[in-house]
Formats: C-alpha cells, structure tokens, sequence
C-alpha cells in the first residue's frame, strides 16, 4: 500500500549545494517526488544569524516510516552533518519526516509558514 509523506527540508550552511544533494538523492530514491519552490527564513531559535534555505516534498511510498526516516539520516550524513553540529547551531542539512499518511509526526513543524506555503503549492501542481 502506498503512504503519502511530507518532508521538510532545511540548511543554514553552504545551502543551495547541500539542498540540491538532497533534491537528487530524494528523487532518485522516490522517483514522483514533487518539490515546492525554495524559501529562506530566518532562524528560529538560534543566535546564529544565518539564514535557512528551507524546502517542502510530497512523495508516495511502499516504505515504512523507519526506512524513510533512516533514508534521510544517510543523506544528511553524506552532506557532512554531525552529531555535535547542532550545539553549534550548524545546519549542513535536515530531513524531516513531518507527515507519514495520516500520523502527524512533527506537528509544530506543521505550523511554519514555509511549510503551509510549500504544501499549499505543491497541491496547486497536481
């Protein structure tokens, strides 16, 4: 059976390159990927002043959410995120599973003007 799911992506360094990995990696795992236009933001919570690239994606899968999700974690691996990365308010990349067919995983993530935007959009193109 096939699961629709949202993901968030995000980086506030060396953005454009490390979400255009993602982009690539994402579509040649869910070839029907589908992405919402790209949109910077400024951070929240953190004292760094960089600005986030940010960007929706709506696929359909057979995978599990644990797959995904595990899926994700090796991308961000390969655009050099590490664990202490954070602490440094260091973002090379983030992949965030939000939205597993029905079960809400992030919901405050749901709530982000980028994210309503992006969804908003990408309903717009089917």
């Amino acid at each position: 059976m096939m699961t629709a799911c949202l993901l968030c992506i995000g980086s506030n360094d060396c953005r454009e390159k490390n979400l255009q990995l993602a982009r690539r990696r994402l579509q040649s795992l869910f070839p029907a990927i589908r992405f919402a236009t790209l949109q910077y933001t400024e951070p929240l919570h953190f004292t760094n002043p960089a600005r986030f690239a940010n960007q929706v994606a709506v696929l359909e899968t057979d995978c599990p959410k644990a797959e995904i999700i595990r899926l994700c974690k090796e991308i961000e691996r390969e655009a050099g995120r590490q664990p202490g990365d954070k602490q440094i308010e260091k973002v090379s990349l983030d992949i965030d599973l939000l939205l597993y067919g029905s079960e809400v995983l992030k919901p405050e993530d749901l709530q982000r003007d980028y994210v309503v935007k992006g969804q908003k959009e990408i309903l717009k193109q089917s």
